[in-house]
């Protein structure tokens, strides 16, 4: 059965104050050990605090992003093994906002996945397409280029990692993908790395991230092939991300 997953991404956004009270509301609803897990993507300042709140508890963080670089001249840039000092466990890699508004390139993005997996971090892959794309009938096209960069290093880098199918029209925007959409996204994907190694194509997470709300996670985590969701936000709303999180649980 493969992992259901749940993650957080803050994005800009958070303070000292509000993450202890957001993150204890987290740690009353969540318990230590549950097989679908939680977990949350914070700005680089607040890891240590993060670090502090949830060791041992049963909520997990991760990073928003991660250099391609381990070590050296790279002003401003924050390494694998830097992260993992802080007990990260996952870091999202390809995010569409890194893409669009960084010039994170495809190639850039699997350096990222490889500098994450070096560093013992699970790597969250993002992929999906714009409206136009949508709307031109590309998004297959635009998700097999994506992901096809990531599958030239062989469907085994998949073995330590997770997918994230997000459409960007529906990220912020109050639109979300129906689950018949997000289905056949992720069903898509999943095939693409059969066609490499169908054992690790059933294995690796695939998660939705495009405005999941309370309202609608039941429904996308209802379908075959998505296995939790990224959730934006929603994550900063105690109430709603345990929710979401509940409703990938019950789907164990």
């Amino acid at each position: 059965m493969r992992q259901k997953l749940v993650v957080g991404n803050w994005k800009l956004n958070g303070s000292l104050e509000a993450n202890k009270s957001l993150l204890g509301a987290l740690l009353e609803a969540i318990p230590r050990q549950e097989k679908a897990v939680c977990a949350v993507c914070v700005p680089f300042p607040y890891l240590a605090q993060v670090q502090g709140l949830l060791a041992g508890s049963g909520v997990a963080w991760g990073s928003q992003d991660v250099s391609r670089h381990d070590k050296g001249a790279f002003t401003g840039e924050v390494s694998g093994p830097m992260l993992a000092e802080f007990g990260c466990r996952y870091a999202i890699v390809g995010h569409s906002e890194r893409r669009s508004l960084f010039g994170d390139t495809d190639a850039v993005v699997v350096e990222k996945y490889a500098a994450a997996q070096r560093a013992g971090l699970d790597p969250i892959f993002c992929v999906g397409e714009t409206l136009e794309e949508r709307e031109r009938g590309r998004t297959e096209a635009v998700l097999a280029r994506q992901l096809d960069a990531l599958l030239a290093k062989g469907a085994a880098v998949l073995g330590k990692g997770v997918i994230a199918y997000e459409p960007v029209w529906a990220i912020g925007t109050g639109r979300t993908a129906t689950s018949a959409q997000a289905q056949e996204a992720h069903a898509f994907l999943r095939g693409r790395i059969a066609r490499q190694d169908a054992n690790v194509a059933a294995r690796v997470p695939m998660l939705y991230g495009g405005s999941v709300k309370a309202a609608n996670a039941a429904e996308l985590f209802a379908m075959a092939d998505v296995d939790g969701g990224l959730v934006g936000g929603a994550s900063l709303v105690a109430d709603e991300f345990v929710a979401i999180w509940r409703a990938a649980s019950a789907k164990v």
